[in-house]
């Protein structure tokens, strides 16, 4: 499916059911200069079951740590297939890129394997309780009843906003945006990522 395609599928119900409902005023975000909270997580990469750590990620270079409200859900599947579409790009500027959401590692497996989506290119987390989105400061909250995803079927897990944070090898937050309180879409959070990375 074409990027052009993505932006109309999310425009058309994405942003409604996976914007809107986002609050921020409860937490605070962390912000640049913030140090970043390390984590280890169960994740996916190409289907394959592993455990993330940030901070070995760390060691390798930046890190673009984006969190995501659920998969197979309009803006998000841009988000990831344009993630991989330029996966390329982060690698040549030396940088890791981890998707993190509250879905379950079993429904991650087929969305990072899935050449739609992640394609196998960059693993994504599973934050089920929303407690790594929680140490950076967001909430997770719950779906909307009846909401489904692109498959048809329902989204019982809560979401996490869609936020971006960059991250230096120094563990130092470089930047952070959201599609919530500065208005950017997903696949703009991609691209202002690469941006980013590339000037470190």
């Amino acid at each position: 499916m074409s990027n052009k395609n993505y932006r109309r599928l999310f425009l058309s119900f994405g942003f409604l059911f996976f914007i809107a409902p986002y609050s921020f005023a409860q937490m605070k975000v962390l912000s640049k200069g913030s140090k970043a909270p390390m984590f280890t997580s169960e994740a996916s990469l190409a289907g394959k079951e592993f455990v993330f750590s940030l901070k070995k990620a760390l060691d390798k270079g930046p890190v673009v740590l984006y969190f995501y409200p659920a998969a197979y859900t309009g803006g998000c599947d841009l988000e990831a297939h344009t993630f991989a579409e330029m996966k390329d790009k982060f690698t040549a500027a030396g940088a890791t890129i981890i998707g993190v959401s509250a879905d379950d590692i079993a429904r991650l497996n087929s969305f990072s394997a899935s050449p739609d989506y992640c394609a196998g290119k960059f693993p994504v987390a599973s934050d089920a309780g929303g407690k790594i989105a929680a140490t950076y400061g967001l909430e997770l909250t719950p779906p909307k009843a009846g909401v489904k995803d692109v498959t048809g079927k329902l989204v019982t897990h809560g979401f996490i906003p869609r936020t971006t944070f960059v991250i230096n090898k120094n563990d130092e937050i470089v930047a952070v945006f959201s599609s919530g309180a500065d208005h950017i879409s997903p696949d703009e959070h991609v691209k202002k990522s690469l941006e980013i990375v590339k000037n470190l």
